[in-house]
């Protein structure tokens, strides 16, 4: 039985699905966990992140054997930058290190935010790549110049995979430098980096969403039980991926509750949103993927959960204990800073308490604080000409939670659908990788986005 392999390699994990290539049931799964991070100062060393698609793939068992092919989804925005004997120089700051919010104010300064939107879609924050660049080209400057090439974390596993270096224009339309009108790296914009002149020869080549990136040299496939030779897709971004994991439509939403917290939705056309809410990404399917990112999702309530002392069913419990308001107490969750909207050195506040303050109003407000402010993004998603009038699809960890569940069904006037699937990002790479292997019909009979209807 033909097998494609789908990675999501994550800011907390790397998880490998296998599955049919004809109806896409999945056949075997594995995991390995990454170091946890703290932002402000949030880094991981890449290499450990190819130490656990390896172990990942070593769950899998003997149908890894069976493997034709391989997609790679991984945490956007990360930066790893790599020497002449392609080891990483300095940790990869990933999404939510928040290090570079004054480089990031400073890049906007010099063209202005409508220049950004206008040129990538986007206005540069502390969580965009090319901020992370100019930082540390302000804070390493000794490494510049050892510097050969400059990663996405995604594209550092398709590197380990194929040797080649390659990305796609949906991951790479996160990293502040892609020109989406043309395709082509802005040499301009990477030149308010400073440190060199050169920094467009250390990207990696950009490919077609359904271009083989390379195959699977020897050396990895003995590291990861596939055979030698097996075609590798160019990847994307993990909120990509999801995307394709879902089958979204024109007219859906995604709200995805991790650590993070995101929505969004696919276009047709781009959008271009000069006040920097909305990220007007590239998807992974050839259109575009505008979208807006919270850094505080699911870890605001383990937070407070923990804070009352209870685990994550308790605490869930008690939410649903709390009326819709949770009795007059809010939350502004901003625990980590923000990043929309662009508040590196916010803190969270609560709001509203009284004596008569319950656990369960904490549990309750807790939730609405984060959902709230994902709600918030859709209006912005609304005011940069997304169309959302369809359903939404909530996904991540937070929506295995029955407080997550009933506090967005409460808030959002439309249909919610929870997927069955609740693995979408590696799902999603599975698509890609039976796109490369067997042409653009491939995966048009899986159930993609088949769930339970709230």
């Amino acid at each position: 039985m033909p097998l494609v392999a789908g990675v999501d390699s994550s800011t907390q994990s790397t998880k490998v699905e296998l599955r049919d290539l004809h109806t896409g049931r999945l056949v075997a799964s594995g995991r390995a966990a990454h170091p946890p991070t703290e932002p402000p100062k949030s880094e991981q060393d890449p290499r450990g992140w190819w130490d656990a698609l390896v172990e990942a793939f070593a769950a899998t068992g003997d149908a890894r054997v069976d493997v034709v092919a391989v997609a790679v989804a991984g945490q956007q925005h990360g930066l790893v930058v790599l020497g002449a004997d392609d080891e990483p120089l300095h940790p990869a700051k990933l999404w939510n290190d928040t290090e570079s919010a004054a480089q990031a104010e400073r890049l906007v300064a010099e063209i202005g935010a409508d220049a950004w939107a206008a040129a990538v879609g986007s206005v540069p924050v502390a969580a965009f790549t090319i901020t992370k660049l100019a930082w540390l080209v302000a804070s390493e400057p000794g490494l510049v110049a050892e510097i050969t090439k400059v990663m996405l974390p995604h594209d550092y596993l398709t590197y380990r995979l194929t040797g080649r270096a390659v990305t796609d224009r949906g991951d790479a339309s996160g990293g502040g430098w892609l020109d989406r009108s043309t395709g082509e790296y802005r040499a301009d914009l990477l030149a308010l980096v400073g440190g060199r002149d050169d920094w467009s020869t250390c990207l990696p080549e950009i490919v077609g969403p359904h271009d083989v990136a390379g195959t699977v040299t020897a050396e990895a496939a003995a590291a990861l039980g596939v055979p030698a030779g097996t075609p590798v897709g160019p990847g994307s971004g993990d909120n990509m991926g999801a995307a394709l994991g879902l089958g979204l439509q024109a007219g859906d939403v995604a709200m995805s509750l991790g650590t993070s917290g995101t929505v969004y939705a696919v276009s047709a056309t781009p959008t271009a949103d000069r006040s920097g809410a909305v990220a007007g990404f590239c998807s992974a399917s050839g259109g575009y993927l505008p979208l807006v990112c919270a850094l505080n999702a699911t870890k605001v309530t383990d937070t407070v959960a923990g804070w009352i002392g209870a685990d994550q069913a308790e605490f869930a419990a008690l939410a649903l204990d709390s009326p819709s308001g949770a009795n007059g107490v809010s939350l502004v969750p901003y625990f980590d800073g923000e990043r929309t909207p662009n508040l590196p050195d916010a803190t969270g506040t609560f709001e509203g308490l009284r004596n008569t303050t319950s656990r369960a109003d904490l549990a309750r407000a807790a939730h609405e604080g984060v959902v709230n402010g994902l709600l918030h993004g859709l209006d912005a998603l609304r005011a940069a000409g997304a169309e959302i009038d369809g359903r939404l699809y909530l996904i991540g960890g937070g929506a295995k939670s029955p407080a997550y569940r009933a506090v967005v069904q409460d808030l959002f006037d439309g249909p919610v659908r929870v997927p069955h699937d609740d693995e979408t990002v590696a799902t999603g790479a599975c698509v890609q990788a039976a796109w490369i292997h067997s042409g653009t019909e491939a995966a048009t009979a899986w159930p993609l986005g088949a769930g339970e209807d709230l």
